[in-house]
């Protein structure tokens, strides 16, 4: 047993795998939630992934050892700033927000610096599906889960949330906030970006009636991440504005080379492309750890 009590703001997709990994674990013997859905807190409780849910953040945060902030990024102030106050006094908070410079700027900011209990988390682990509903207890075994350390970071609460993590199976790293967010917004947060303009790029011509039934494998492999949450990933891109929008800068310039390509006939440059960018996915991929 890791923890006694663990409580759990945001009952989506990952806050209710991450209970579930860690009851299959036997790493937590008791696991409160709270979630502003009626509807999931229901099934959070149906479905037996905590043992009880409440109606406020507050009371469910009451008397826990941890608390887990399982919301979007943008509204990680919010929930601090209605939980905060019921929290024990020796409380360990962490979060599992895709960006960590924004939600390290919002907890100081909130808290007026970088509490030492509060430690930055990021687990690599998801599916387009959103929901407690859609929660899975093995969805972050054999996952990196990335933790961005502060200056004022007590290393006790960063064990504690690393032991935490690896109890669900996962692959615990360290790496610095502005890192991560530059890391992620070339690896998820511009490919989700990507995927949700094409779609929508389709869906306005005129003939998307015939496009969408005649569509095949490589349309849902590559579309696949814009059935994700509109409002998580508005608010990740918001978040990380900044160093989306510069390798975006990049991928339209990239573009507009394959169109000039493409114009004057150049086909052996294109087949170049094609060939490096295939060398480097399977190079890269098959150094995955």
């Amino acid at each position: 047993m890791i923890v006694q009590k663990l409580a759990i703001v945001g009952l989506g997709l990952i806050g209710g795998s991450l209970a579930r990994a860690l009851r299959n674990a036997g790493a937590v013997a008791h696991i409160t939630g709270y979630d502003p859905d009626p509807a999931r807190r229901n099934d959070a409780m149906r479905l037996c992934v905590i043992d009880r849910v409440f109606d406020t953040p507050a009371a469910a945060v009451r008397e826990a050892d941890v608390v887990v902030l399982a919301v979007p990024v943008l509204q990680t102030a919010e929930a601090l700033l209605e939980t905060l106050p019921a929290c024990r006094l020796d409380v360990v908070v962490t979060d599992v927000g895709s960006t960590k410079q924004s939600v390290l700027a919002e907890v100081a900011r909130v808290c007026g610096k970088l509490p030492p209990w509060f430690v930055a988390a990021h687990p690599i682990a998801g599916t387009e599906k959103s929901g407690v509903a859609h929660s899975q207890a093995d969805l972050f075994r054999k996952h990196r889960v990335i933790i961005t350390p502060h200056e004022g970071q007590d290393p006790a609460a960063r064990t504690l949330i690393t032991r935490l993590w690896q109890a669900t199976g996962a692959r615990v790293v360290e790496m610095e906030a502005h890192q991560h967010d530059a890391i992620f917004a070339a690896t998820s947060h511009l490919p989700h970006l990507l995927a949700y303009s094409y779609v929508d790029m389709l869906a306005r011509l005129d003939g998307k009636h015939e496009i969408f039934p005649n569509a095949g494998g490589g349309f849902r492999d590559f579309t696949r991440i814009a059935s994700s949450s509109p409002q998580m990933w508005h608010d990740i891109v918001r978040a990380n504005a900044e160093s989306v929008a510069e390798l975006l800068d990049q991928q339209i310039g990239e573009l507009q080379q394959i169109r000039e390509m493409m114009r004057a006939g150049r086909w052996d440059e294109l087949k170049g492309l094609f060939e490096r960018a295939r060398s480097a996915r399977e190079k890269y991929l098959a150094n995955i750890e």
